[in-house]
């Protein structure tokens, strides 16, 4: 019965993580004419305080245990909000830097192929951290680790001013 449980779960979750792809794949298709209506904010450092070990043990030793399950599935969530925006806003860039990598000019070119190269990385690890995040709603105890998304963000929005994007960076990331 568990096995079974476990597999649904899994099977419900791949099925989240491919409609996910392709609504971000699809988003993506219509914002090559304005992208600053798409781009969602990610404020890096909240998301590394949801995400953080020490913050979630001094929450597991100061609640009753019913309390925490709340309040960890609530952060949890919101931290699959901020991956989720992440990942859209990976989106938007990718087809910004593709644009940007057929220009004439090949340092906007090399700078256009490390940003896809960026964004790539980071919806990858977005993918996988949803499916942790989401696993750690299910079974509370389990330890969530995405630090790598914070960090992935954070140099893909350096690379966006570094090679000069019409990208709406003020807001979006707290390294910025």
């Amino acid at each position: 019965m568990t096995i079974t449980l476990i597999l649904v779960f899994f099977a419900f979750l791949a099925l989240v993580l491919l409609l996910t792809l392709a609504r971000g794949h699809a988003a993506s298709l219509k914002v090559s004419e304005n992208p600053a209506e798409h781009i969602r904010s990610v404020d890096v450092d909240a998301f590394r305080n949801l995400i953080d070990p020490d913050e979630e043990e001094f929450l597991r030793t100061s609640l009753q245990p019913a309390e925490f399950r709340k309040i960890q599935r609530e952060r949890l969530r919101a931290a699959a909000e901020y991956v989720s925006s992440a990942a859209t806003n990976a989106a938007i860039l990718l087809r910004l830097a593709e644009a940007a990598r057929r220009g004439s000019n090949p340092a906007t070119a090399e700078a256009a192929g490390k940003l896809i190269d960026d964004a790539i990385r980071l919806r990858f690890f977005a993918f996988h951290a949803l499916a942790r995040l989401y696993l750690g709603m299910v079974l509370p105890g389990t330890r969530v680790s995405s630090v790598r998304i914070a960090e992935s963000y954070e140099q893909m929005t350096r690379r966006v001013v570094m090679l000069g994007l019409q990208y709406p960076t003020r807001g979006v990331s707290a390294a910025l």
